[in-house]
């Protein structure tokens, strides 16, 4: 495993811990939205490439019925195991969560219904490759789904919390997230356009997580890519960066983030043109 992806691997297991907490709630509410656009049918088939703990996995198994089948791909075997608990405490036996790369899947072409990937497309360099491969797994007449951030992710959480983080270490602030790269409807069509999906839908949703205290947001800190940085402080670092950060969002009374997100959709065509 390279570098960035040992880095998203140990990041999301270790913010599996809090993954599920309510203040995490937006996971669950996006990952559906993504489902309830494909319009599953019943008996289908769909693979979920970076699944986490289930978010639309769960209710794809629960679209596609007991004829269907999901599959869902990650690198965090804790969120798996996670997903997979739910999956049998809901009695879905149509669902399996399997450990993999997404760029190393190795499916025949066409073997799925439908390919869904929620907020794991921009883990890779390369999008423009990773889509195309994904495309290439959705049979003729299928559906491919791709879900990103929007702009303006946690916000204002998020500048308040590299704030108190750069007090702390300044080494650790990044100069840019990997989402970033594509936080506008254009930047997604354009992506979807230069890996040759053409006629893409793509529908960007305002949303907002409420926060009943400072410390949701915290532990929306803690079930976050924002973890990564939370173990590199340090056990004394850390609670300082907690104080000021937590601090900050009482002084301004801050009570709802922002969780806006971007879904493209697109229908592969039964018959390709000569």
């Amino acid at each position: 495993m390279d570098a960035a992806k040992l880095k998203a691997a140990t990041t999301y297991n270790a913010a599996a811990d809090h993954f599920d907490d309510e203040p995490l709630h937006f996971w669950t509410r996006i990952g559906r939205r993504t489902i309830d656009r494909l319009e599953l049918q019943d008996g289908a088939t769909v693979l979920d490439v970076g699944c986490g703990a289930g978010s639309s996995a769960i209710p794809a198994a629960e679209r596609v019925g007991r004829r269907g089948q999901v599959v869902g791909v990650d690198l965090a075997e804790r969120l798996l195991a996670i997903a997979t608990e739910k999956a049998l405490r809901n009695g879905l036996l149509n669902v399996r969560f399997v450990a993999k790369d997404m760029e190393r899947l190795c499916y025949p072409d066409g073997c799925f219904d439908a390919v869904v990937a929620v907020f794991s497309i921009f883990f890779v360099a390369d999008m423009t490759k990773q889509l195309r491969e994904l495309w290439r797994m959705c049979r003729p007449g299928g559906t491919l789904a791709v879900t990103t951030w929007g702009p303006r992710v946690f916000e204002p959480g998020t500048s308040l919390w590299w704030d108190a983080v750069r007090e702390a270490r300044p080494d650790l602030v990044p100069s840019v997230s990997p989402w970033e790269r594509i936080t506008d409807p254009r930047a997604l069509r354009e992506l979807m356009e230069e890996a040759g999906i053409a006629d893409a839908e793509i529908a960007a949703e305002s949303g907002r997580q409420a926060l009943r205290s400072a410390e949701d947001w915290w532990t929306i800190v803690l079930g976050s890519g924002f973890r990564w940085t939370v173990e590199q402080l340090g056990e004394k670092a850390a609670e300082q960066v907690r104080r000021a950060n937590l601090e900050a969002i009482r002084r301004r009374n801050i009570r709802a983030v922002e969780t806006n997100a971007i879904f493209a959709t697109a229908r592969k065509p039964r018959w390709l043109s000569a």
